[in-house]
């Protein structure tokens, strides 16, 4: 099945020189360029060259690693708008998304962390996990958020949401880490025809038409999925669950993702501790 990205973002496929691969097929709209145009040229051609060289720079320092790298409030080109920047390398591929950058708040999410996670401190067993929902909630404003760990669970809701129950744990896997909008539809990835595309990996992939019925049965419009690992293993998933749109935003999943490994930090603690 032909991969897309969610109408909200842009994606390119670099190779690990920065040349383009493949694009979007609405990333005129951001690079000003047809997205026929950028592919086989070097990304430089396109975009400012204070911004290529940060981004290079960044996502230099941050490639030994896992993960997704992210920049905020970046100019690309001459056109005043700023858009944050999610990129990761897939094999032999640099996979770059962007969105627009929101009006304000830039800073807000990230700084808040520590004081939640803080709050997780003394919490052992199942009181540990629901504290952990709870904070997830209050990070990211979803009306809803469930933890999963094993065989355990916890939720949190806003008082009101009609979810069923269940619903959020009984997703199936394979869900995007980011839907904002799941009615707002799929962008295609040009050239069409590649097997080897990086893009299934997007934190915006589009998701399959079963996918989104699946989240119209739940009454969801948005979700997000950030995982729970200790090492390199992932032994949980908070699944957050809206029943409205939300604005696309990467400081909301980064700062949605540290908090997470704060969580897996004091879980494994704990779970030491209970040996």
């Amino acid at each position: 099945m032909e991969t897309g990205i969610q109408s909200c973002g842009y994606l390119l496929e670099l190779s690990l020189d920065w040349i383009v691969l493949r694009a979007s097929e609405n990333i005129h709209h951001l690079l000003g360029e047809s997205h026929v145009t950028l592919i086989d040229e070097p990304l430089g051609r396109f975009v400012h060259s204070q911004a290529l060289h940060d981004l290079r720079n960044l996502f230099s320092r941050l490639s030994a690693s896992t993960g997704v790298a992210k920049a905020y409030r970046v100019r690309l080109t001459d056109d005043p708008d700023l858009f944050d920047i999610a990129f990761q390398t897939c094999g032999d591929r640099v996979l770059i998304e962007a969105v627009p950058s929101p009006a304000d708040g830039l800073g807000e999410t990230l700084s808040a962390v520590g004081g939640l996670a803080a709050g997780l401190s003394g919490e052992t067993g199942t009181a540990l996990l629901e504290a952990a929902a709870r904070r997830m909630r209050a990070l990211t404003a979803f009306d809803r958020v469930t933890l999963l760990v094993g065989d355990s669970k916890a939720t949190s809701s806003r008082t009101g949401v009609p979810f069923r129950p269940g619903a959020n744990e009984s997703l199936s896997d394979g869900f995007p880490a980011l839907v904002p909008d799941s009615r707002s539809g799929a962008i295609a990835i040009f050239p069409r025809d590649d097997e080897d595309s990086a893009a299934a990996m997007a934190l915006l992939c589009a998701p399959s038409a079963d996918r989104l019925a699946e989240l119209a049965g739940r009454g969801f419009a948005s979700t997000m999925r950030i995982p729970v690992t200790i090492g390199s293993e992932k032994i949980g998933e908070f699944r957050l669950a809206h029943t409205t749109p939300r604005h696309p935003r990467f400081e909301l999943h980064a700062a949605a993702e540290l908090f997470a490994q704060m969580f897996a930090l004091r879980l494994e603690l704990d779970q030491s501790t209970n040996r």
